[in-house]
């Protein structure tokens, strides 16, 4: 029988019991992994290529390499456009194909709509179209990917500079955390949405632009947290007798007084989480965001607000968002209760 690997602590494992006894949370952020996991798959359920083609006693697979339209009998070396009808002929003449569930991807453009852009829901597209005649549905899985992505990576790296910040500032203290808290009144005081308007005037705008320049205001959010755990945890009995001991500052801080300052920093992740989807939703909705074209449920949002009269503009976007955001919070919820000592399992 094979053991175990991993081996929790008592405070760890009362810790797991009590997010679990949290049904709404423990809910919720199996929902929101069954969401994401769907959309990281989402070229296999969303896609305007087969996901597999038998032609003359050949398989293709074109949802993850590139034929030319040669390969199955056409004229043209160019990169075989599977929605065109005389090349579906020439496939279904000697083979077939297996389309994933929705035969679009995010900026696939419908041009055989019957009504003009925006189009209402219909068998072919679930939940209409946009102003362009994409489909809104595998705007959205396509969008919600990218939201997540861009949250998770703007949370892991704010916190790590936020962490590290706070720790230097609380440990060492004196002129150092003077210092830095002077820094951070200026540093909080600066117009964000200015600086973001100057930037997408000079470069242009990106994921990693995005990423990069809303990193630079987001990493101050746990500062005042670790700092705080810090400066009380410094003259702690087994601070003071590590360092009489000669152990280095650096060993000190990552071994004994970090661990106890992630508690309360991991609490605050979700919410950090929950407020990085926000602002790209937000940039985008303002076309500050991601570049025209992109997958982005902010986009989604301002086609509803100049597009009235089509609802299922506006709906879909925010029942996402809203979900989304939900989500997170009833997960962060969840682990605030699951670190608060004063809470018992039930």
């Amino acid at each position: 029988m094979m053991q175990a690997r991993f081996h929790f602590t008592p405070l760890t494992r009362r810790r797991l019991a009590q997010f679990r006894a949290n049904r709404r949370g423990y809910g919720s952020l199996w929902l929101f992994l069954v969401l994401f996991g769907l959309s990281l798959s989402a070229e296999f359920i969303a896609n305007d290529r087969p996901l597999l083609v038998y032609h003359q006693g050949s398989f293709f697979v074109p949802v993850v390499r590139n034929y030319a339209e040669t390969d199955f009998g056409g004229f043209f070396p160019s990169v075989a456009n599977y929605r065109d009808p005389y090349l579906a002929d020439l496939i279904e003449e000697d083979g077939w194909m297996l389309w994933p569930p929705i035969r679009f991807r995010h900026d696939t453009v419908n041009y055989d709509l019957p009504v003009p852009a925006p189009a209402p829901p219909s068998a072919e597209n679930w939940l209409g179209t946009d102003d362009q005649g994409r489909d809104v549905l595998a705007r959205l899985i396509y969008g919600f990917r990218v939201s997540v992505l861009f949250g998770l990576l703007l949370t892991l790296t704010s916190s790590i500079i936020g962490v590290a910040a706070g720790a230097v500032q609380g440990y060492f203290g004196g002129r150092v955390d003077l210092f830095f808290q002077r820094f951070l009144e200026i540093w909080g005081g600066l117009p964000q949405l200015f600086i973001l308007i100057i930037v997408s005037s000079v470069v242009a705008p990106g994921f990693w632009t995005l990423l990069f320049v809303l990193m630079l205001f987001g990493w101050t959010s746990l500062v005042g947290v670790v700092r705080a755990e810090f400066l009380r945890a410094r003259n702690f009995d087994y601070v003071r007798a590590a360092r009489a001991l000669g152990m280095s500052d650096g060993r000190i801080m990552f071994k004994h007084v970090l661990p106890n300052a992630m508690v309360a920093t991991l609490t605050f992740l979700p919410f950090i989480l929950s407020g990085s989807i926000v602002a790209l939703t937000a940039l985008d909705f303002l076309g500050l965001g991601l570049p025209p074209g992109s997958a982005s449920l902010g986009d989604l949002l301002r086609q509803g607000k100049e597009n009235l009269q089509a609802p299922w503009l506006g709906i879909s976007g925010f029942v996402v968002v809203a979900l989304m955001l939900s989500l997170l919070v009833f997960v962060g919820e969840a682990v605030r209760d699951a670190f608060d000592p004063r809470r018992n399992v039930v």
